[in-house]
């Protein structure tokens, strides 16, 4: 309990230092991309906007990522201290909750986006988008979330962090 306390709290404290670094060059970025939207009116509105959230959803599943990883590392050593069978199972379940949770949220946010796009602002007075005006938006949501994935992994990867944490658990035990 003590070492899986320590874990955590220091993935924690990692994320959240990444996560301030990362949140400044997206304020710049994002800056940039309203010039260009609204000063240069060489792009959509929208596109500052989509790429800051495909930029926080991406964030999110970092975060549920890494707080799934850190939770299970100890429920894993656990298990394999009764049977190789019972930590697996336990690591195998976890991944698949992020796999699943960073499948969910860009599903979801991708459908909110086209949603919003196609169907709601329309309704409300917005002139209607084509299909590739739509597209372009959407695309740079990706490109927001894929940035955010992109510093994610080059500020050392959550990801691989996480499994690592589980891994040397396992070890130890």
């Amino acid at each position: 309990i003590e070492i899986a306390t320590a874990v955590r709290e220091g993935a924690n404290a990692y994320l959240w230092q990444q996560y301030k670094i990362v949140g400044i060059v997206f304020v710049v970025i994002a800056g940039l991309l309203a010039y260009m939207a609204f000063g240069m009116k060489v792009q959509s509105v929208w596109v500052p906007l989509a790429f800051l959230t495909g930029g926080i959803t991406s964030a999110l599943a970092g975060y549920v990522g890494m707080k799934t990883a850190t939770l299970a590392s100890n429920r894993t050593a656990a298990g394999a201290q009764k049977s190789l069978n019972q930590g697996l199972q336990v690591a195998f379940r976890s991944g698949a909750v992020m796999g699943l949770t960073v499948v969910g949220l860009g599903l979801l946010h991708t459908t909110v986006w086209f949603l919003i796009l196609y169907s709601l602002l329309p309704k409300l007075g917005f002139a209607e988008m084509s299909l590739a005006e739509i597209s372009v938006i959407m695309l740079c949501s990706g490109m927001g979330a894929s940035t955010q994935a992109l510093f994610a992994r080059v500020g050392g990867g959550i990801f691989t962090k996480a499994a690592d944490v589980g891994a040397d658990l396992v070890g130890k035990v």
